[in-house]
C-alpha cells in the first residue's frame, strides 16, 4: 500500500513575537483557565501536583474574528517511545492550507480554508463563500529536538513528530514494580 502522506515544512521563527502573545487579544478561555488554576490551588491542588497542567502548555484561544467551523480542531497528545506526538484532524483541508511553525519555545499550527460555490440557472443564481481559520499553539516541553521537528499531511490528519534530544531520552528511567 503506498504512502500517500505528504510532508508539510517545519518553519523556525527567531524573531517572531511569541505565539501565545499573538493570540491574546482574545481570551476567554484563559480567563476561565485562571480561575479553575486558583480553585485547583484552593482546594489542595498545587503547581507540579496531579491537578497541574502538563508539559505541554495548551493554548486554546483564537484572535478575535477567527473562528474555525464551530472552533477548533480536534488534537491529540501523546508522548512515545524518544518523541512526542501532536495529531490534528483537519477534515476539508489540503496541505497547502495548513501552517506549522516554531518560534520562542512555542508550536503554532494555523489553517485556513476558502470554499467559494456558484450555481446559475434559468431563474436563479447563488453564491456561497465560506471561509475559516484556527490557530493552536502549544509550549514545547523541555528536552524536544527544535531542529528536528517533522509534520506530515496525510487523509485530512495532520501528525507533527517531536523528537526528543539524546539527553532527554537518557534522563529516563523505568521504575521495577514488584509485587508485595
Amino acid at each position: 500500500m503506498a504512502d500517500t502522506a505528504t510532508k508539510l515544512p517545519v518553519k523556525t521563527e527567531t524573531d517572531a513575537p511569541s505565539a501565545t502573545a499573538a493570540t491574546r487579544a482574545w481570551s476567554p478561555f484563559e480567563t476561565l483557565r485562571g480561575e479553575m488554576d486558583r480553585l485547583f490551588d484552593m482546594f489542595g491542588g498545587r503547581r507540579g501536583g496531579p491537578l497541574s497542567r502538563g508539559d505541554f502548555d495548551l493554548d486554546f484561544s483564537l484572535p478575535k474574528g477567527m473562528t474555525f467551523g464551530a472552533g477548533t480542531p480536534a488534537v491529540d497528545v501523546a508522548e512515545k517511545d524518544g518523541e512526542y506526538e501532536i495529531t490534528a484532524e483537519l477534515p476539508g483541508l489540503d496541505e497547502k492550507d495548513v501552517e506549522v511553525k516554531v518560534a520562542n519555545g512555542a508550536l503554532t499550527i494555523k489553517g485556513e480554508k476558502k470554499e467559494e460555490k456558484e450555481e446559475r440557472q434559468k431563474d436563479y443564481y447563488l453564491s456561497e463563500r465560506r471561509y475559516g481559520t484556527f490557530v493552536r499553539s502549544f509550549a514545547l516541553p523541555k528536552g524536544v529536538d527544535q531542529d528536528k521537528i517533522a509534520a506530515r499531511f496525510a487523509k485530512g490528519v495532520l501528525t507533527v513528530t517531536l523528537p526528543k534530544t539524546p539527553e532527554a531520552k537518557a534522563e529516563e528511567k523505568k521504575i521495577e514494580v514488584k509485587a508485595a
